[in-house]
């Protein structure tokens, strides 16, 4: 028996409008779907992955296309270039949100694909949005039709695929990795809908300062979707001037992308890569670097008790004793972060974010420790010295613990030459950076008595 009839469309009609209740008339849509691009020569962007001769583009060409998971910020056109393959591609096309979809609406779309294969032979393109939504089991699912080829994978994901999708799926898919578009890319997408009168704003007469386009480009971080939506509310928005023309200026472009959004996931790859830069910027001595850093992750809401912790590591990592001091105002601007709250707070992270940045800088701290886990990891575990062990307790002098130990303070400079390991080893390395300078100076006195 044939499975229940699908609601599935072939590539060109998922480009049409329709008349189920949640579809949007096309000509109500946004600007950005409206404008999607129709063929690869339309599509803007992304010339690594769709430039002429590159391998997606030769495999979309012709049809040939494996699964692919398609990741990158919003608005680069993961979406639009799905809808490419729909559109190319002569398999019956099945398309859904890992938000709203769930394993039975899975198991239906694989029975319906195994029917078409076993009928006709065909694969069927299973376009899925948001696929870092589906959970283990759901994507577990999709393994043996993906495996087998009756299914063609396409998914779309903002989140990096190698923390959220499974190991299995990734290995039979092409992970396609989208850049945020350019200002000029922006723009070129912008200047297509002014003129477009089938799609875009070409049946408004807009007059578009160059200013205004290039603001909305530079204030969108290459979201397309954002900048073409901010675009049509400046046109739709803008009384029309008495020559029947919509003029629009740096003000009506301000205005209708009001505040800047910044491009920042507080547990994907925006959090995991500012929170790097601004190590990477105290530890490369820029403090003006680190503290923009510092400002988007705050302007952007991340948890400033986040930002302290990582601040007091770096000053001990980085800096350690080339100045201890930045350890210990890291660690106060951690307790004002308590203490204090945002926006308040800002303040002494600020401070400590530049002392850090300016401070000589040593990884001597860190390498010595690590040194000695290696050796402990590499089974060197050497037996604490007989006249080094706990003498304190009833006993222990018949076991001769503590024989022999000499009382560092009874000496002159306080300091007495006696073995502290079985065998000789040499885990702090100072710098010649700050006080660790003068620590090499007395490490060489105390060696050689």
């Amino acid at each position: 028996m044939a499975p229940k009839k699908s609601t599935t469309s072939t590539g060109s009609d998922l480009f049409r409008s329709s008349d189920s209740a949640d579809a949007v008339p096309f000509a109500h849509a946004p600007l950005a779907a409206r404008m999607r691009p129709r063929t690869l020569d339309e599509y803007v962007g992304q010339p690594h992955l769709l430039g002429p001769g590159k391998l997606l583009r030769r495999a979309i060409e012709a049809d040939r296309l494996t699964s692919v998971i398609l990741y990158g910020p919003p608005g680069c056109g993961k979406t639009a270039l799905a809808f490419l393959v729909a559109a190319r591609t002569k398999s019956p096309v099945e398309r859904i949100n890992a938000v709203a979809a769930g394993v039975d609406d899975l198991r239906r779309i694989i029975e319906q694909a195994r029917f078409r294969r076993a009928q006709a032979g065909a694969r069927t393109v299973l376009f899925i949005d948001e696929i870092h939504r589906f959970n283990k089991a759901q994507q577990d699912v999709l393994m043996p039709e993906v495996e087998d080829g009756t299914i063609l994978l396409v998914g779309a994901t903002t989140h990096n695929p190698f923390f959220s999708l499974i190991a299995p799926l990734l290995s039979r898919s092409i992970v396609a990795e989208l850049k945020p578009l350019s200002e000029n890319d922006l723009l070129e997408l912008m200047r297509r809908a002014l003129v477009d009168s089938e799609r875009g704003l070409g049946k408004l007469k807009v007059k578009a300062d160059a200013a205004a386009l290039k603001f909305l480009a530079a204030c969108c971080d290459g979201d397309a979707r954002r900048a073409l939506n901010a675009l049509e509310v400046a046109v739709t928005t803008t009384p029309v001037g008495a020559d029947g023309t919509v003029s629009i200026g740096l003000n009506d472009a301000q205005e209708s992308i009001q505040k800047k959004a910044v491009v920042y996931d507080r547990d994907e790859d925006a959090h995991y890569n500012t929170i790097s830069a601004y190590i990477k910027s105290m530890r490369g001595s820029d403090p003006d670097a680190a503290v923009y850093w510092l400002a988007k992750m705050l302007y952007a809401g991340e948890d400033p008790r986040f930002v302290a912790r990582r601040l007091v590591i770096c000053a001990s990592e980085d800096v350690g004793n080339a100045d201890p001091q930045a350890l210990l105002i890291a660690m106060a601007a951690q307790q004002a972060v308590e203490f204090l709250g945002m926006p308040e707070c800002r303040i002494p992270l600020s401070q400590a974010t530049i002392y850090v940045a300016m401070a000589p800088k040593s990884n001597a701290a860190i390498m010595a420790i690590d040194q000695a886990m290696a050796d402990l990891k590499a089974g060197k575990t050497l037996e604490v010295p007989t006249h080094l062990k706990d003498a304190h307790y009833s006993g222990a002098k018949k076991l001769g613990h503590g024989e022999g130990y000499k009382y560092a303070h009874d000496y002159e400079g306080h300091h007495v030459k006696q073995d502290y390991l079985p065998e000789q080893r040499r885990y702090y390395q100072p710098s010649d950076q700050g006080q660790e300078r003068q620590h090499q100076i007395r490490l060489d006195q105390l060696r050689k008595k």
